[in-house]
């Protein structure tokens, strides 16, 4: 608990810091459009107090915490697409989905937990868009439906499994690999925009690079080295693989929302414009390394 606390308070003076920085460079610069800043240093906020939730409490309202949060991150995934009538359905069943995935959690379920979502809920699941309502569109609405409950509410669910799992380790394991998502999505952006010559998906996402992969990968790498003895009870050799599985898998994570997104808003700006900053952008990382963190750590370590 002690390295919990002490952990969120640096991070807690980071965005303190932050957050002073941005509104003296507003002050001084006017003119200067500082919205996309803005925008980040508000949903990190909020992201902090999630994760300041579902890392000092006990696991039930770890649980809940994250819950919540796949829940709005489902509903704003649903919000980029363009539905229809018959989509209504679908949508309503593919909610009712979340509180039955945590609540496999929260009996200790496993077998259920990893087998819910991609087979049971993938099988079932077309059937209310099917029963009166036709073939028009089903491929494309039970698709859309599936490809957010994967990602928003399996993969993000992981993230409520480590506590119970290995109640001695799990809170610290999970801020860990969230303080790591975060860095390495930060200085990604942060080496694309100064460094990055070399883009990766240019028509997806305009700063995303290769220089800013690499130089991500090496620091965020080497801060797992530094952190990795206070937070995680494993060894050197993991330590700092840890570091590169977590850098990787937020890389692809990223990429391939950002992709989505700008495939599922073609020919929308204004929806896409409003959508960049919310929490969506800000742990569609942790859509991919939650649950490759996990299942990684549960192979190869006893405790979990």
């Amino acid at each position: 608990m002690k390295e919990t606390l002490w952990t969120l308070f640096i991070i807690f003076l980071l965005l303190l810091g932050a957050t002073i920085l941005f509104y003296i460079f507003k002050k001084q610069q006017p003119k200067r459009d500082f919205s996309g800043i803005q925008v980040r240093v508000k949903t990190w906020w909020g992201m902090f107090a999630i994760f300041c939730f579902a890392t000092l409490f006990n696991p039930l309202v770890s649980l809940l915490s994250l819950l919540i949060l796949s829940f709005f991150a489902l509903k704003e995934y649903y919000s980029m697409l363009e539905t229809k009538k018959s989509d209504r359905r679908i949508f309503l069943w593919s909610y009712l989905a979340i509180p039955l995935q945590f609540y496999w959690i929260y009996i200790g379920w496993y077998g259920m937990f990893i087998i819910f979502i991609p087979i049971y809920v993938f099988l079932f699941l077309p059937l209310p868009r099917i029963i009166g309502k036709g073939t028009v569109g089903f491929l494309r609405s039970v698709s859309f439906t599936q490809w957010g409950l994967m990602l928003m509410v399996f993969g993000l669910s992981h993230l409520a499994y480590f506590q119970f799992a290995t109640p001695t380790y799990g809170a610290n394991l999970v801020l860990f690999l969230i303080v790591l998502t975060q860095l390495n999505d930060v200085l990604h952006y942060l080496f694309s925009v100064y460094i990055g010559k070399h883009k990766i998906v240019p028509s997806a996402n305009a700063f995303l690079s290769w220089e800013g992969f690499v130089a991500a990968l090496v620091l965020t790498t080497l801060i797992s080295y530094f952190i990795y003895p206070y937070l995680t009870p494993f060894g050197l050799t993991f330590g700092i693989l840890s570091g590169v599985i977590i850098a990787t898998a937020g890389f692809v994570g990223s990429l391939t929302v950002s992709v989505l997104k700008r495939d599922l808003l073609i020919g929308d700006k204004k929806k896409f414009e409003t959508l960049k900053g919310r929490y969506l952008s800000r742990i569609d990382s942790l859509t991919y390394t939650s649950p490759v963190f996990f299942h990684i750590i549960r192979y190869f370590f006893d405790f979990m």
